[in-house]
């Protein structure tokens, strides 16, 4: 019996999903035994004809683009197996990849998700992403990007892991919810293990599953205005949705000076105003009803929790400056 689904969210993704699936079905001998699921979020490319090739790939196809975060619950509601792993379409794994995930989820019950090192396509030497880090300036970064892939060698705790290439637990899943559909996409995942670390739970780097990540293959460049946009609206949103009260206000300060270098940022990109647009659609997403239902509510049995959030948000600062 399966123990883990592997969930590719497609959209229009041709280009990348042939070569995708190969190497996923393409793992060392050993592997535990896996089903793969192509969420296909209303593609016109004829990606859906591709997957539809591959024996053994189940294919659910959705009439139009419901974003990132929907598509992929869709995959885990249709899925039923303790684990599932989220794998972009713009991606090649190694051997490896499955089954170290697979070992590091399951090292201990207390690990809600397992990230990959995710390394770039045409410089593999470098790190794309070693896990996300989030810190006081009200930032999520990829952790390692752009930096040697042998400085990422060892395990490590992160914020939350990158769901580009990630496993997650389905026990807990079902415990805390599952992705936030609010969001569309961007920030989804760091939400995620955001609210599985409130809830006592932890999120872990596994440098030994690798996979080759090409980029933007759905949104387009890195900064475009759609992405910019939805990117400011939902760090404002997770800020609200995740903090008590009284850790907003202790991180005001510098959660205000780490809007104001983003706002400088983008100016300097010509899309200042398009980030404040953006910051507004937060805001309107912290007070519609759905944001209000979502909040997580303050619960003294977190304190805890709250207090090694607050360290993690430091560390990630301190991670910030000394790259600077």
């Amino acid at each position: 019996m399966e123990e883990i689904t592997v969930i590719i969210p497609n959209y229009n993704g041709i280009k990348f999903l042939e070569e995708c699936l190969e190497a996923l079905l393409d793992q060392e001998e050993g592997t535990p035994d896996f089903r793969v699921l192509v969420v296909d979020n209303g593609s016109r490319d004829g990606s859906r004809e591709v997957a539809a090739r591959f024996p053994g790939v189940s294919l659910l196809a959705l009439d139009t683009n419901t974003g990132f975060c929907r598509g992929v619950n869709e995959g885990i509601r249709a899925s039923d197996t303790p684990y599932v792993i989220l794998l972009n379409n713009d991606t090649r794994v190694r051997g490896h990849f499955v089954k170290g995930l697979y070992e590091a989820v399951c090292s201990s019950p207390s690990v809600f998700s397992v990230s990959a090192r995710m390394l770039m396509w045409d410089r593999p030497e470098l790190i794309d992403d070693a896990g996300d880090r989030y810190c006081a300036l009200g930032w999520a970064y990829a952790r390692g990007k752009g930096k040697p892939a042998s400085r990422y060698d060892s395990p490590a705790e992160i914020f939350s892991a990158c769901g580009g290439a990630a496993i997650y637990r389905r026990s807990i899943l079902e415990e805390i919810g599952l992705f936030d559909e609010a969001h569309f996409a961007y920030l989804e995942d760091l939400d995620l293990g955001y609210r599985a670390r409130l809830y006592g739970y932890r999120n872990l780097y596994e440098p030994s599953a690798e996979v080759l990540h090409y980029g933007s293959a759905s949104s387009g460049s890195r900064y475009n205005e759609w992405k910019t946009s939805l990117a400011a609206a939902n760090s404002v949103y997770v800020i609200a949705k995740n903090m008590p009260l009284l850790q907003l206000v202790w991180n005001l300060p510098l959660l205000l000076l780490g809007f104001s270098i983003k706002f400088l940022f983008f100016c300097r990109k010509g899309m200042g105003r398009i980030y404040l647009k953006g910051l507004w659609k937060g805001f309107g997403k912290i007070f519609s009803s759905t944001g209000k239902m979502r909040k997580i509510p303050f619960q003294m049995k977190r304190l805890g929790c709250y207090f090694r959030v607050q360290g993690q948000l430091y560390a990630g600062l301190m991670g910030i400056l000394k790259e600077y």
